[in-house]
């Protein structure tokens, strides 16, 4: 059992249509075809997605990933067409809303890691591999992968886990020639990104994109990826401070990484493997969890968050 575990109630606005309420998100319509972007205080862990707010977080995420497009828009078009309010919109939709392209959506998690953990570690200690790709022996939490590598997932549904699968399933199921372009995409975003977070101290150490397609033109000759959703912010990625890297063990993040921690605590008291939902979150681990989010914007930006 997982997913919301208090779901809210979209907001009506006139002129917009409302398509989807994600973990994070909120999607709309215009009446002119374009999709609006909403991004929330919401913050999810263990596929559920908690009822306490990060305060601040959509505009963070927002902003970060504005600022991450304009760097990387001479390697791949985005989905952006504007960030101005929609007429009729709440004010506090202010700083976290994108007027966004309408796209076909890939139904694939285009993964990057230059380094171990998470999922793949996981993997890697059964197999010595991570989607198939053959890892050397020796490898443990945090190592620095030979070159980064592709690891795709299958897009899960709210409460559902992403399923990691091997690039010759990605080819079979959206085509070897799309296939091949989200992953050459892929790794040249992440080692674009890499290097621009390691000259301010940063770890990239894994990250998942998400591209789709002008309408009807997936596998058509000449058709061009889209970079789309949210791109290397903290809930997309893991950042590690470079000079704490220690591989061996847990690495210390600029993400929601203090909340798993506090949920799985006896301070929490909630057992992940029962039914019960998730309990609230207490101030400070909100307060803490707000702060890694802007001290991520401020490290990378080089801007004070306002």
């Amino acid at each position: 059992m997982s997913g919301f575990v208090e779901k809210p109630e979209p907001v009506e606005v006139p002129g917009l249509q409302h398509l989807h309420t994600g973990k994070v998100r909120d999607l709309y319509r215009n009446e002119r075809g374009e999709l609006v972007m909403v991004a929330s205080d919401r913050i999810s862990a263990y596929d559920w997605v908690l009822p306490t707010e990060i305060p601040e977080k959509g505009k963070i995420l927002t902003q970060l990933s504005l600022w991450w497009f304009d760097l990387l828009a001479d390697l791949v078009p985005n989905h952006v067409l504007s960030s101005e309010l929609p007429p009729g919109a709440p004010a506090d939709w202010e700083g976290r809303t994108l007027v966004c392209r309408s796209l076909r959506m890939v139904p694939v998690e285009c993964v990057a890691r230059g380094h171990l953990t998470g999922s793949g570690l996981a993997e890697y200690r059964e197999t010595r591999t991570v989607c198939g790709i053959a890892l050397p022996e020796g490898l443990t939490d945090g190592s620095e992968l030979p070159s980064p590598i592709f690891t795709p997932a299958t897009k899960a549904e709210v409460g559902e886990h992403d399923e990691n699968v091997a690039y010759e399933e990605v080819a079979h199921r959206i085509g070897a020639e799309p296939a091949a372009q989200l992953r050459q995409a892929t790794l040249a975003i992440f080692n674009r990104a890499r290097e621009i977070a390691r000259a301010r101290g940063i770890i990239l150490a894994d990250t998942k994109f998400e591209f789709g397609y002008a309408e009807a033109t997936l596998g058509a000759e000449g058709a061009e990826p889209v970079l789309a959703d949210e791109v290397l912010t903290p809930d997309s990625s893991r950042f590690w401070p470079a000079d704490q890297w220690q591989p061996g063990r847990a690495q210390p993040s600029f993400d929601k990484q203090y909340v798993r921690d506090w949920l799985t605590s006896p301070a929490s008291g909630w057992d992940r493997t029962a039914e019960q939902p998730p309990p609230p979150l207490p101030a400070e681990v909100v307060e803490r969890t707000r702060a890694k989010y802007a001290e991520a914007y401020e490290l990378l930006t080089g801007t004070p968050w306002k």
